[in-house]
């Protein structure tokens, strides 16, 4: 397998053609300012066509016992788009008000237009339905969304766009939980931002954060900006140690701000502000800390790789806020190609448990065996009691292939120990529905509470890229025990109605002798499609109904003593 194109290489190979042609690099406390090459790059032409032009299909969903996912990008009766993409999704939500959820995606009208907006869709039932207005702004170049929430429930939107060759972001704010926005507030930035908020109850209570890669920055050489009032107006930007870039940043229980992101030498970076919550101070910052993940960021890696033109996933930072024996813990995440190993991407976890001063040794979060799948598109979050969730996307199921399945695990004990691996959805290619960029986003995005994660992601179920909302529900038999029954799920057919051909896809949590019929109204069976004993795993199947007439059938899956059922039609 080819090596990544790893971020060290990546900024030696600009670092040198910038000082051949006498570019500004410029030294700074003593530290050279990394040039990081652009990573958004401002295309296409915008072109309004009704939505009602569009074909449409059934809406993707799928439930389990541990996840359901919900498509989001969806028209006003709720059916997919064909033909359309979203990816790069981020979420938020009310704290007064949890059912109220908003998820702002990058979003394609079409894919062969890589003309992109500010994509948007907002739930008040929790996340059973979703309603896609249309982008923000029609019309305006928009990338890299971020969202999240004040304490009050007000949701904000940081948005990158661009103006001739200057990238900076508007930050728009919305009082109804996402349903309308404001005109949105100019806020400093430049390619590849990151926003947070403080939802402590000192004297930063409300504060917004944002810092973004330096190179490109609209304010160079700062890169980070904060708002005291509410997102009116925000400040003069200031320079974070380390010139952290394509990483995140967090506000712990106490008011401090923690930013975290990949250095242009290939290392990990942590730095930590106590008086960026005052708004009577100039943001300064109280030490930077190097962060050592046994690896380093990976991205542009070609079509062997997952997501060809794009990153592989970026640095995620997070603080425990639970009030017990591991309030105020540090953690950070990130997939990383290794240094000790050949494999080609892992997830990889370290902690802090002295405010970000120090750091424990690296943990890998994926358990499966050998060195040759990519776990990419790590995220994390934390929960009110301290349960640590971690998502990414798993290609350990299809070696040899990019084919990935969401995949999940928790901590309980400060990230020392994770369950095992649990994989959530069915497979997927992420090499489908590119919108003329040859890549699936960035970046997927989660929150945590007592009834488990909430994740806006990304997949191609629908032969195109979507965006979708997903619920996962930890089950435990235990304290901290991980619950595992043997089970099986059989997904809706792909596509449906469909004429000629439609795919089944179907998972097992154990092998099993199966059977997969399909059945006409009156019970007659019309085709065997398996018969046989199949490993653990997710599975397909293609039914070719060429010589069936049209109608309504079912399709039955049988493993072992598990029988489930589902309604397929056929059109002429």
């Amino acid at each position: 397998m080819n090596k990544l194109f790893t971020i060290k290489d990546f900024v030696s190979l600009f670092l040198m053609g910038f000082f051949l042609i006498n570019s500004m690099v410029f030294a700074q406390t003593g530290s050279d300012k990394p040039v990081i090459p652009r990573h958004e790059v401002a295309e296409g032409e915008y072109t309004y066509e009704p939505r009602e032009n569009f074909e449409t299909s059934p809406a993707y969903s799928f439930t389990s016992e541990w996840f359901t996912a919900v498509q989001v990008n969806v028209n006003e009766l709720g059916q997919n788009i064909v033909g359309d993409a979203g990816n790069e999704p981020s979420i938020t939500y009310d704290p007064t008000d949890p059912n109220k959820m908003a998820i702002g995606w990058r979003q394609f009208n079409t894919i062969t237009n890589n003309f992109r907006q500010a994509g948007i869709g907002y739930t008040t039932d929790g996340g059973a339905t979703w309603t896609f207005p249309g982008p923000i702004n029609p019309g305006v170049f928009r990338s890299d969304p971020v969202l999240d929430c004040d304490v009050e429930g007000n949701f904000y939107y940081n948005s990158l766009t661009v103006s001739g060759e200057d990238y900076y972001c508007d930050v728009y704010k919305s009082y109804d939980g996402g349903i309308t926005w404001d005109d949105s507030t100019f806020a400093q930035g430049g390619d590849k931002q990151w926003m947070t908020i403080d939802k402590s109850p000192g004297i930063g209570s409300g504060n917004i954060y944002a810092f973004w890669n330096v190179s490109f920055s609209i304010c160079e050489p700062g890169f980070f900006t904060r708002s005291t009032d509410g997102g009116y107006s925000y400040e003069d930007c200031v320079l974070i140690p380390d010139w952290p870039y394509w990483g995140t940043n967090v506000v712990s229980a106490e008011g401090d701000l923690y930013t975290c992101g990949a250095t242009w030498g290939g290392d990990f970076t942590v730095a930590k502000s106590s008086t960026a919550q005052d708004p009577g101070q100039i943001v300064s910052w109280d030490f930077a800390t190097n962060v050592d993940l046994d690896g380093e960021i990976v991205g542009f890696g070609g079509y062997s790789c997952p997501n060809p033109t794009g990153l592989l996933g970026q640095t995620i930072i997070t603080v425990d806020s639970s009030g017990g024996p591991t309030h105020g813990n540090v953690y950070i995440l990130c997939s990383v190609e290794r240094y000790s190993t050949s494999d080609p991407l892992d997830v990889m976890f370290a902690r802090s448990i002295n405010g970000g001063l120090s750091w424990s040794s690296p943990v890998r979060v994926n358990d499966d065996p050998g060195n040759n799948a990519w776990q990419w598109f790590g995220t994390m979050s934390v929960a009110p009691d301290g349960r640590i969730d971690a998502v990414w996307l798993d290609t350990r199921d299809y070696p040899g292939t990019v084919n990935s399945t969401l995949y999940y695990a928790y901590s309980m004990d400060a990230g020392d120990t994770w369950c095992e691996n649990v994989p959530l959805s069915e497979f997927f290619d992420p090499h489908l529905g590119w919108p003329q960029q040859d890549k699936m986003g960035d970046y997927f995005d989660m929150f945590s509470d007592e009834s488990g994660a909430h994740l806006a992601w990304a997949a191609t179920f629908n032969g195109e890229q979507d965006v979708y909302y997903g619920h996962i529900t930890p089950q435990f038999t235990g304290t901290n025990e991980l619950k595992y029954k043997p089970s099986v799920t059989l997904s809706q057919n792909y596509p449906n109605p469909f004429k000629g051909q439609t795919n089944i896809r179907y998972y097992l949590a154990e092998q099993s002798f199966v059977s997969i019929k399909v059945f006409d109204l009156t019970g007659r069976v019309v085709a065997s499609l398996v018969n046989e004993s199949q490993n653990t795993g997710n599975h397909q199947v293609t039914y070719n109904a060429t010589d069936m007439e049209s109608g309504v059938y079912y399709y039955q899956l049988q493993a072992g003593d598990n029988i489930v059922t589902r309604k397929m039609m056929i059109m002429e």
